[in-house]
């Protein structure tokens, strides 16, 4: 309220009774003390009577009425067409216009059943500029004795700064205090008359001069285009006139647009105006609410505590950020649209949450947590899944209608629950000291999650860890760089970079690829795929599917069990088939026999069978190692060339890795003593490592002994053991046998 409102119809009704009491106490003491000639016969009941009155007090009052009437039973003073004047030191006036007013002398009180129009700061010259304050009433009583102002009536009123109306008024002199009962109504315009008013309703208004501040209750409104506030009691201070701010319980706010919906509540709202009446601050305490609509989202912040801040545009005020402190909740629950899965919705909770939205306040630009934090992604559609990541900060981004653009957070833990369609699915957790999220524009939906800096991961027995991992949503994919490493029960990799498919467990290592199988424990074995022992493996790159149970290993790969070894340009492990696959300078290295010492022996140097080929297919279930493409096997005192050479391996835990090996194609054997050279050729070699046995046929057999000469026949078999040669011949090939004389 203005200081001007002090006029109003109240005011103005205590100086017409102030100015006719006097005048008629003044009257009787001048009647008394002086008599004058008897006048006219006065009308039953009449003790005086007058027209065209006036009276001043020569100073500031004056008050002139079309008719005077003293009347004497009941005694009291009537006057009609009543005018008050009530002179201001700037040399304008208050003007106070009644149809008729009455004085009871007994009771001390005046009372005016028409109307009375009070005009405000009228010039003593010349017209009139600017709008006038108005008052408008009827039914108005004085009390004398207290000086106390009132009407049971309706009241209505026009000022510089509005106009307004209620049923129901009263005035304490004593207090300063203006009350207006009932149905009240105003219409301000603090910022003078080119500004937007705002109305207030109330139950009952009271206006406490003396302090500046009106105060509505049971309960009020404030209204200003489409900023509504809705409330139990409030306060309003004002400031020369000027509302400066309102202080509301058990209140609600509402700003409409077109495009989006702002709300706000608490048990106690503080809201702070400019001086043309646009709101600057609102401060929510106790169950304090924000919500904020767009036509693709709601967005609800609940907290103990919110305090928010406006800009100005024009005489708009557009929220421009938003401080809520004490257990703080956001949800942001996205619309669905025709045709299009809805997106999850988004639960953040913390102690402090700040929000600050883009220009025009239609929109967020970014939520920060400013204390640690839970952020909850809610399924809405199928496919989705339910996750929540903790950290010690989060800075959400977002893009058009409040859709979720990035999420950054530091010292983070996340879980992600499986896809209700899969309920066996295992969780997934990981760990890391930095995240960050991208979504999608159109959709909201996540499409890349990158962690960095000591990540850990866990889904189910699947474990990982590297410097940084990324997320690809709509692949499924993880990617782990930079000392990267993942393990489970079948054993573990570590690589430059490590590519972990969620959907089927699929793993893709690449660079510095080191991996470990650990061995089944079922059934017997060989040493090529040992049961007993992991299979330990590095390459240049390792893909592993079907849950582990293949691997394909490429670029300069080795596999080894303890001393056995296969290098390869690609390795191939079906642990299921339980077969072994080599390509490209195949190489492999197995411990020939056992050379653990007797007791108090020194132990020799390990003793080896290694084989080179092309090619190399190995299957556990008959120990058969296949060499293909030009196959060349060396053995302690023996070295075997052939087109191919299938070698069958012994069961693990022999003395002997290999039990016995065939040969085929351009058969060369090789067999070395300290003084003795024995060379073996044909279509097809066995050789026994039992009995240290060399069976050759097809083609031309020949044994050449660099001691005793040369022998072929179409089988050929030596004993190395005893050095014994048995020959096989046939009538058409006749053995032929070639003897070194000795000298």
């Amino acid at each position: 309220m203005l200081r001007s409102t002090r006029t109003l119809l109240l005011l103005a009704i205590v100086l017409i009774v102030g100015a006719v009491g006097t005048l008629y106490f003044r009257q009787r003491s001048s009647a008394a003390g002086h008599p004058v000639a008897a006048p006219k016969p006065l009308p039953l009941n009449t003790d005086a009577t007058a027209t065209d009155w006036t009276w001043s007090d020569g100073r500031s009052v004056t008050v002139r009425a079309r008719r005077f009437r003293l009347a004497n039973n009941p005694q009291r003073v009537e006057l009609e067409d009543v005018e008050l004047r009530l002179a201001q030191k700037d040399g304008k006036y208050d003007l106070v216009r009644s149809a008729s007013a009455e004085f009871d002398p007994a009771a001390q009180t005046l009372y005016s059943d028409g109307e009375v129009e009070i005009t405000k700061s009228v010039p003593a010259e010349g017209v009139p500029i600017g709008r006038l304050l108005k008052i408008r009433s009827s039914g108005v009583t004085y009390d004398n004795k207290g000086g106390r102002v009132w009407t049971d009536r309706a009241a209505a009123f026009t000022f510089d700064a509005g106009d307004g109306a209620c049923v129901g008024a009263s005035y304490d002199p004593a207090l300063g205090d203006i009350v207006m009962k009932s149905q009240v109504e105003l219409h301000w315009r603090g910022g003078g008359p080119s500004s937007r008013p705002m109305k207030i309703e109330a139950g009952e208004l009271t206006y406490k001069e003396r302090d500046s501040y009106v105060l509505l209750q049971p309960w009020s409104r404030l209204t200003r285009d489409t900023a509504v506030i809705d409330g139990g009691e409030a306060l309003i201070r004002l400031d020369k006139g000027v509302i400066r701010r309102v202080e509301a319980k058990a209140a609600r706010g509402v700003d409409k647009f077109p495009s989006r919906n702002l709300e706000y509540s608490a048990d106690r709202l503080y809201i702070d105006f400019t001086g043309k009446g646009a709101i600057q601050k609102v401060n929510a305490e106790d169950h304090a609410r924000l919500v904020s609509t767009t036509s693709a989202s709601r967005s609800t912040v609940t907290s103990d505590a919110i305090a928010m801040d406006f800009e100005i545009n024009g005489e708009n005020s557009e929220l421009s950020k938003a401080l809520a402190r004490g257990h703080s909740r956001m949800e942001s629950a996205p619309v669905a649209r025709p045709g299009a899965p809805r997106p999850e919705t988004r639960r953040l909770q913390s102690e402090v949450l700040v929000l600050t939205m883009r220009p025009g306040g239609r929109e967020m630009d970014n939520v920060v947590t400013q204390a640690p934090g839970t952020l909850e992604f809610v399924p809405n559609a199928p496919g989705q899944r339910h996750r929540t990541l903790q950290a010690a900060g989060m800075t959400i981004r977002y893009g058009a209608e409040n859709r979720m653009q990035s999420f950054f957070a530091y010292d983070v833990a996340s879980r992600t629950d499986p896809d209700p369609r899969r309920p066996s699915d295992p969780v997934m957790e990981t760990w890391s000291k930095r995240m960050n999220a991208e979504f999608a524009p159109d959709t909201g939906k996540l499409a890349k999650l990158e962690q960095w800096d000591d990540f850990r991961y866990k889904e189910g027995d699947r474990q990982a860890r590297a410097d940084r991992a990324t997320l690809e949503e709509a692949r499924d994919l993880i990617t782990l760089d930079r000392a990267a490493r993942a393990w489970d029960p079948t054993g573990s990799t570590s690589a430059d970079r490590i590519v972990l498919d969620q959907k089927t467990r699929d793993m893709l290592a690449e660079g510095n690829v080191v991996s470990t199988r650990l061995p089944d424990k079922a059934g017997k074995s060989s040493s090529m795929l040992s049961s007993d022992e992991p299979i330990e493996a590095t390459a240049a790159r390792m893909r592993s599917t079907d849950k582990n149970r293949k691997v394909h290993y490429e670029g300069r790969a080795v596999a080894w069990q303890g001393a056995n070894r296969i290098w390869a340009d690609t390795i191939d492990i079906d642990r299921d088939a339980r077969r072994l696959t080599a390509e490209g300078h195949v190489k492999t290295q197995f411990v020939d026999r056992d050379n653990t010492p007797a007791a108090g022996a020194r132990k020799a140097p390990p003793a080896f069978v290694v084989v080179e080929a092309p090619a190399l297919v190995y299957t556990e279930a008959d120990r058969l190692a296949h060499y293909t493409g030009g196959a060349h096997l060396v053995r302690p005192g023996m070295d075997v060339r052939a087109s191919e050479i299938r070698a069958y391996l012994s069961e693990s835990g022999s003395s002997s890795s290999l039990e016995r090996a065939y040969a085929d194609g351009k058969v060369l054997i090789l067999r070395v003593e300290p003084d003795r050279k024995l060379t073996g050729s044909g279509e097809h070699a066995e050789y026994y490592t039992a009995d240290q046995r060399i069976v050759l046929t097809g083609g031309k057999p020949t044994l050449v002994d660099s001691l005793r000469g040369y022998t072929t026949g179409r089988e050929l078999i030596y004993y190395a053991n005893d050095d014994k040669l048995l020959v096989n011949g046939v009538e058409q090939q006749p053995v032929k046998t070639v003897l070194k004389r000795r000298r």
